[in-house]
């Protein structure tokens, strides 16, 4: 089977959708956001929409609901004169933290949620898109600050088209059949890379990192900024299940001179042997539970679901380090104008309808591969504010700002992030101990 054919076999027909920078009619991108949500939860049962597996996930229903109330509380309650709400009470069952709104439901009870029901869910989404239909039409023209709000939704339903996906494997992770998603397995690729790829040098340097103000970005994103990068190598590929087999079969998981003290406290605590939904099947092999099912681990395809302290404990068994989040950012700018078509979402990402990491196809070319899609990259860096860095005022405000501490910062999206995402400048963040989101590496080292 050719890499073509294993890159299409059973893939699931994702709508690639086109920021709104880059001329998509507002109307036209709305709709086509709104409908990919629910071309997202089509597989799925009304039961497989209100199970919620821990704290940090939540049911496909409640994304469905809560994006649709995003558009309702900030858009059109204070812009559309007249509109009338669908049913208060929503607002205190889908508000998800912020607080200037008011009150909300405890988030880790929202599994129990069992009214309103999926299809009033659904006629909750009917209603507020056709109000914001409207609103689209009659006010965003000529209303630059109302269409940024509108595309800030949008990005923020994408957002959580990613966490449903994501919150959905890890529900089905916890039932012991291994159910699936989708039920056509992706097969391995005969004949990958099982090599590390060797590395790219860069000379570092004063550089500018940061969103460039074109197009759409999140407030974290900014502002751009100088930093001064020393000389510095990063590997050309993401780090692959077998290179992470090596690490533990080399005891990576029970020797503590490895890892740091809090890291080596939650393996010990949770009793970490392998990544997130790997399971030792005997005879040396492992499988994998992926959005298409169980499966055996792919040895070419990079490593996935592995927490900030398992990247930090492999990179130093490997006698490396993860990158900073600048030297990762000023990489993947180098990488983008690099490229063969210079489109920074080219890779494994959601609209590629694997819904999992791939091996890297031997006619890669470039000095880096796979940095955008198949994993999020763990960054060395802390998730903060970047030097002149100023929330949005009012309740928007509370999109990211807030969340800057304790947490470590990743790059560079996954196989199930929407395509419009993957930018060099994106920064997505998650405290050092989570592992169900799709997180990888890519080793660095000084030059």
């Amino acid at each position: 089977m050719s890499e073509a054919q294993v890159r299409e076999a059973g893939s699931m027909a994702i709508e690639r959708i086109g920021a709104g920078s880059e001329g998509v009619p507002l109307a036209e991108r709305f709709d086509a956001v709104r409908r990919r949500s629910l071309q997202l939860v089509a597989p799925l049962s009304a039961e497989d929409m209100v199970v919620q597996s821990m704290t940090d996930a939540s049911p496909a229903k409640w994304h469905l609901a809560h994006t649709t109330w995003f558009f309702e509380t900030f858009l059109l309650q204070p812009s559309l004169a007249g509109y009338d709400p669908f049913d208060p009470s929503f607002g205190y069952l889908f508000n998800s933290y912020y607080e200037t709104v008011g009150a909300r439901h405890p988030r880790p009870a929202r599994g129990m949620l069992t009214r309103p029901s999926v299809d009033r869910v659904f006629a909750y989404r009917d209603h507020v898109d056709a109000a914001m239909r409207d609103l689209i039409d009659a006010r965003t023209a000529g209303h630059a600050e109302l269409r940024a709000l509108v595309e800030l939704g949008l990005h923020h339903e994408e957002q959580h088209q990613e966490l449903l996906l994501t919150d959905l494997l890890h529900a089905f992770s916890c039932n012991p059949t291994d159910p699936a998603y989708l039920d056509t397995a992706l097969p391995v690729a005969e004949g990958g890379p099982q090599g590390d790829g060797g590395w790219a040098d860069f000379e570092g340097g004063i550089v500018r990192v940061g969103h460039d103000g074109n197009g759409f970005a999140f407030d974290c994103e900014g502002p751009l900024h100088e930093v001064l990068l020393r000389p510095f190598q990063l590997a050309r590929r993401p780090v692959s299940n077998a290179q992470w087999r090596a690490f533990m079969e080399d005891g990576g998981y029970r020797r503590p001179e490895f890892w740091l003290s809090d890291g080596w406290a939650r393996a010990q605590e949770e009793g970490w042997q392998a990544p997130l939904y790997w399971r030792d099947e005997g005879q040396g092999e492992w499988s994998a539970l992926t959005l298409r099912g169980r499966g055996p681990v792919d040895p070419s395809a990079p490593v996935a679901h592995v927490s900030y302290y398992e990247a930090d404990a492999f990179a130093r068994w490997a006698g490396a380090r993860l990158p900073t989040e600048a030297e990762w950012e000023h990489a993947a700018q180098h990488a983008t104008r690099s490229a063969s078509r210079g489109r920074a979402a080219e890779g494994n990402t959601l609209g590629s309808g694997a819904l999992q990491p791939r091996a890297v196809g031997s006619a890669a070319e470039g000095p880096l591969q796979q940095m955008f899609g198949d994993v999020w990259e763990w960054t060395q860096t802390a998730y903060a504010a970047y030097p002149g860095f100023r929330p949005a005022t009012g309740a928007v405000g509370e999109y990211n700002g807030k969340f800057m501490c304790n947490q470590m910062t990743l790059r560079g999206g996954s196989c199930v992030t929407p395509d419009d995402h993957v930018r060099p400048s994106y920064r997505n963040f998650f405290y050092p101990h989570q592992r169900w989101q799709v997180m990888g590496l890519r080793l660095a080292g000084d030059a």
